[in-house]
C-alpha cells in the first residue's frame, strides 16, 4: 500500500507544543483545556491575542516551534516504520514553507521518522497537496486540516482526518490515535 501523511498536527503535536512555548514566552499559565477548546487551527485567542499579535507571535518563535522539541503522538513512529517494515510505502507532504524544507527533512529524521529518499514533498501550500497526493497514487491520506480535506473529496483515495477539535465538523473518516492505524488497516500490531 501508498500511504501518505501530513505533518504538523497529523504525526506530530505541533499546535499544543506551541501553545507550551507561547505560555513560556508570554509568562502566562494558560491552562492546555483552553486551546483544545478552540474551533480553529491558530492558538493565539487561547491567549488573548488578536490575529496580527498571533501571527507576530508564530513568526517570532517558528524555529523553536518547528524544529525543537515538538513530540510525534505516541505511536506514529513506531507504526509507520512497522508499516514500512513490512513492505508498505510511506510519503511524507506537508505544506510548510519552502524554506523549510531540508530542516523539516532533517527533524523529521533526527524524531526518527522513517523518511526514504524521494518520499518527502514539502514547500506546497494546503491546495497544491491534491497534484502530489493524484500523481503519487496514494491509497489512503492522513491530514487534519479542514481545507485540504475538502480538495481531495474528488480522489479515489481513502481519506483520514486526524482528530482535532478544529475538524469536527467535517464528515470524514477519522484517526484518533496511530495505535489504530494498523488495525484499520488489517495489519498486524506492532510486535
Amino acid at each position: 500500500m501508498k500511504l501518505g501523511f501530513d505533518i504538523d498536527d497529523t504525526l506530530i503535536n505541533l499546535r499544543e507544543h506551541a501553545f507550551h512555548l507561547y505560555n513560556r514566552r508570554l509568562g502566562t499559565q494558560v491552562d492546555i483545556a483552553r486551546m483544545r477548546e478552540l474551533n480553529c487551527i491558530p492558538i493565539h485567542e487561547a491567549f488573548g491575542l488578536n490575529a496580527e499579535e498571533g501571527k507576530r507571535m508564530w513568526a517570532e518563535l517558528r524555529e523553536e516551534i518547528y524544529f525543537s522539541d515538538c513530540p510525534p503522538y505516541p505511536d506514529a513512529v513506531e507504526v509507520l516504520r512497522e508499516l514500512i517494515r513490512q513492505g508498505h510505502e510511506i510519503y511524507y507532504i506537508t505544506a510548510r514553507a519552502q524554506g523549510h524544507c531540508d530542516k523539516t527533512l532533517e527533524w523529521l529524521t533526527a524524531a526518527g521518522f522513517p523518511v526514504l529518499r524521494g518520499r518527502f514533498y514539502c514547500g506546497m501550500g494546503d491546495a497544491e497537496k491534491i497534484h502530489v497526493i493524484r500523481e503519487l497514487a496514494l491509497d489512503y491520506y492522513f491530514d487534519d486540516k479542514p481545507a485540504v480535506i475538502d480538495t481531495l473529496a474528488e480522489l479515489a483515495i481513502k481519506v483520514y482526518v486526524r482528530d482535532q477539535p478544529y475538524n469536527r465538523h467535517l464528515d470524514a473518516p477519522r484517526i484518533h490515535s496511530w495505535g489504530e492505524l494498523l488495525g484499520l488497516l488489517n495489519i498486524s500490531p506492532l510486535k
